[in-house]
């Protein structure tokens, strides 16, 4: 099967790592993302990732931990170092070359992020893992994925979630939930349907970059995603 698309930027919330754990992360779950990302790597895909960090630490709610947001927010984009780090010691223990950048330097451990640096990588067909967020506090990697993705030129996000896609309302609370096949930008915002943050929806829809949210739970949806089958829903126009 020929691969729709050429260049992919692959966006992993940190929960899903965690598996049926309540913190940390589950060496099964990411062996299976990991074989999934090395089949389509096999293909021919062009292949970038961006991990979240709420496996480990969230640094979100102020009032409840006591630290304050930007402090908070640095930790986590550790947290998302920690999660890239475990995903490119998977593959690169089942045969597939990688390349960890972070956006907050720490030689020791990952490439300072460059773009054209991380073009030239993922041409050459390795997988290039972005860690660390944006560097900035206040954005999320939600954020992140879709800023990386667009200067990177990639053709289309791969949002993995939980979920088989994007439903009118949430599927595991309301069994009347019907899912999109497809659906446009504006319609997302219209009915109030929670992507992506506002901040990555909106330079997504700015930059004319699709989305596609499907379950990566599912060991072989990733490649029949990148091979132009109707699963989860893809987000457009």
């Amino acid at each position: 099967m020929l691969p729709k698309y050429k260049r992919v930027l692959v966006k992993l919330s940190g929960e899903s790592l965690m598996g049926d754990k309540n913190f940390g992360m589950d060496p099964v779950i990411i062996e299976q993302y990991a074989r999934d990302i090395k089949e389509i790597v096999e293909l021919g895909v062009q292949v970038a990732i961006v991990i979240g960090g709420g496996n480990i630490y969230r640094g979100m709610n102020e009032a409840e931990t006591g630290i304050e947001r930007a402090h908070g927010d640095y930790m986590g984009m550790l947290a998302t170092v920690i999660n890239g780090m475990a995903m490119q010691a998977m593959l690169e223990k089942i045969g597939v070359y990688t390349r960890l950048q972070s956006a907050i330097k720490m030689e020791q451990i990952a490439e300072p992020y460059i773009r054209r640096r991380a073009i030239r990588h993922v041409e050459k067909g390795r997988v290039v893992i972005f860690g660390a967020g944006t560097g900035n506090p206040y954005f999320t990697t939600d954020t992140a994925g879709s800023l990386r993705a667009i200067e990177i030129q990639a053709d289309v996000i791969l949002k993995g979630t939980r979920v088989d896609g994007i439903y009118t309302a949430d599927p595991e609370k309301d069994p009347t939930a019907k899912k999109y096949e497809t659906i446009t930008f504006q319609e997302c915002i219209s009915n109030n349907l929670r992507v992506m943050d506002m901040t990555a929806f909106t330079l997504c829809m700015e930059n004319n970059l699709p989305i596609i949210v499907f379950d990566m739970n599912t060991s072989g949806n990733l490649k029949r995603v990148i091979c132009g089958e109707k699963v989860g829903t893809l987000v457009k126009g």
